[in-house]
């Protein structure tokens, strides 16, 4: 071997330790979007039948979203810390003339009633899944997350993770196309 060559050959693991080091600072930098996208959107919601949270209501069953409304289906738990951060801008999409339907996942009815009494109510039903098993069929990983279905009962649209005040547009956007 050359004297040329050992010092290439010294300086490759150098060289390779800066492209290892580069690749991570990018990927620090841009994050990899680790959330995961539900399957179900473009589809019809999956059967499920939820009994109330609140007395004297009745259940949320899937059947109840074909009746040609647009609206979201808000999954949200009492012990979410994220999801108070979103009641604001549910009460504005409410205001807005948006129907909203509750999923409390994992909770009790009395928990989630509290939860509400303290952040605001925006929910015109709510469903108690207490095995979360209506939230997996949906293609739900975790709480918050909402999605547009339309009047034929299909998820037309999925937001993950608390809505932002500069969520709203995008949300109320994804309802009008839905209808």
């Amino acid at each position: 071997m050359s004297l040329r060559t050992i010092r290439i050959l010294l300086w490759l693991p150098l060289v390779g330790f800066l492209i290892v080091l580069g690749l991570v600072f990018t990927g620090l930098i841009r994050p990899h979007d680790a959330s995961i996208r539900s399957q179900m959107v473009g589809r019809p919601l999956p059967a499920f039948s939820l009994p109330s949270t609140r007395p004297r209501q009745p259940p949320l069953t899937s059947a109840s979203f074909a009746d040609g409304k647009v609206r979201l289906v808000n999954i949200f738990a009492s012990w979410c810390v994220p999801c108070v951060v979103e009641m604001p801008q549910l009460a504005q999409l409410k205001q807005a003339g948006v129907a909203i339907e509750g999923i409390a996942s994992r909770d009790t009815p009395a928990d989630s009633l509290a939860f509400l009494q303290r952040n605001g109510d925006p929910y015109d039903r709510i469903g108690d899944d207490k095995t979360s098993a209506a939230q997996i069929a949906i293609g739900s990983s975790g709480v918050p997350e909402t999605y547009v279905v339309d009047g034929k009962g299909v998820i037309r649209a999925q937001h993950i993770g608390p809505i932002q005040p500069q969520d709203v547009a995008d949300i109320l956007a994804a309802v009008r196309d839905a209808q």
